[in-house]
């Protein structure tokens, strides 16, 4: 039989299905244990949170366009600014362009914010949350847990991976020193005008960064990456003395980004200033600007209370507890299955 008849079946095995929901019940075992409310937001907005990365999906409508959301995180912020504490949320959500053995342009985040902690108590958190959700899913299965559930998680500084991997002093490189260092290393730098220094960053991150982290000299042992550069900031907070860096953390496991962190910024002029800032390199690139979260900005005028966030691919932690390298593995309907 062709794939093209059977593909009505599910991608993944009844198995990990199986998995998925008791990976889903230790998620909100863990949280309910720990005070956080869960909560859910809508999919559709006509806002959306500007990013220059990220492609919204958008829909016409009668009114104007809405746009499926790449992230609960206005609508969950929106909460946090009308009192509801620590709060935390398992959505659909969706970014365009985005399909492979590690994406698809619908998945499964797991999105949580916790009102008076800061950054490093949420590395401490995420820590716990991985190891135990995991655990469920590899005991699901029936498979052995990874070495590393006892064991901590690793913290290196982005200055450090790059002077590990690149023998670079990020903060002091130049951009033609940048450049060097890519072309020495076969990343494939786009020929014509001199690219942004942070897109020559993140190329070097993705093509020579990233593959090494959370899995060092052959032994696995999942990685914390922070202290990003002050422009990559996104929604953090950043340091005032120099170097200044981002609040901003990410977590890896055999070379595989698993969560996005922040101390979150609140400050309604900053946000305002990183949107226009966002829609600026977006214009530049795709030539095409996105409205912002209005609605996110007035909340913030309002009052958003000290927190820090973290959104993590549920779908990813599933591929870790389950040893595969696909979501479509994962995933009982991956986008090629619609």
């Amino acid at each position: 039989m062709s794939d093209r008849v059977d593909n009505w079946r599910p991608g993944c095995s009844l198995a990990v299905l199986r998995a998925r929901a008791a990976m889903l019940a230790a998620v909100r075992q863990f949280f309910g244990q720990r005070g956080y409310l869960e909560v859910e937001t809508p999919c559709l907005s006509r806002d959306v949170v500007v990013d220059a990365w990220l492609e919204p999906l958008c829909l016409r409508q009668a009114d104007g366009d809405w746009y499926l959301q790449t992230s609960p995180e206005a609508f969950m912020k929106r909460l946090l600014a009308a009192g509801a504490g620590s709060i935390f949320q398992i959505s659909r959500v969706f970014r365009g362009g985005e399909f492979g053995a590690r994406h698809n342009p619908e998945f499964t985040m797991l999105e949580w914010y916790g009102v008076g902690t800061d950054w490093r108590e949420q590395v401490q958190l995420t820590e716990q949350l991985v190891c135990a959700v995991v655990r469920a899913g590899c005991n699901s299965l029936r498979r052995p847990e990874p070495a590393w559930g006892d064991s901590s998680f690793a913290l290196t500084t982005y200055q450090e991976a790059f002077q590990r991997e690149l023998g670079l002093s990020v903060f002091s490189a130049t951009d033609d020193d940048l450049l060097r260092a890519a072309r020495e290393r076969g990343v494939p730098v786009p020929d014509g005008p001199m690219m942004a220094r942070d897109e020559l960053l993140n190329l070097l991150l993705g093509f020579c960064i990233e593959p090494a982290l959370g899995q060092r000299v052959g032994v696995e042992r999942p990685e914390f990456l922070c202290d990003y550069p002050a422009t990559q900031a996104a929604l953090a907070v950043t340091t005032t003395t120099e170097p200044r860096v981002a609040r901003r953390f990410e977590l890896y496991i055999r070379g595989l980004e698993l969560c996005n962190g922040y101390e979150e910024l609140t400050d309604p002029a900053e946000l305002r200033r990183r949107d226009g800032e966002q829609n600026q390199k977006r214009a530049a690139s795709a030539g095409t600007a996105l409205p912002g979260a209005s609605h996110l900005l007035r909340a913030m005028e309002w009052g958003l209370p000290a927190c820090s966030g973290v959104a993590l691919g549920f779908d990813r932690l599933v591929m870790i507890a389950a040893g595969v390298q696909r979501m479509s593995d994962v995933v009982p309907f991956p986008a090629d299955r619609c």
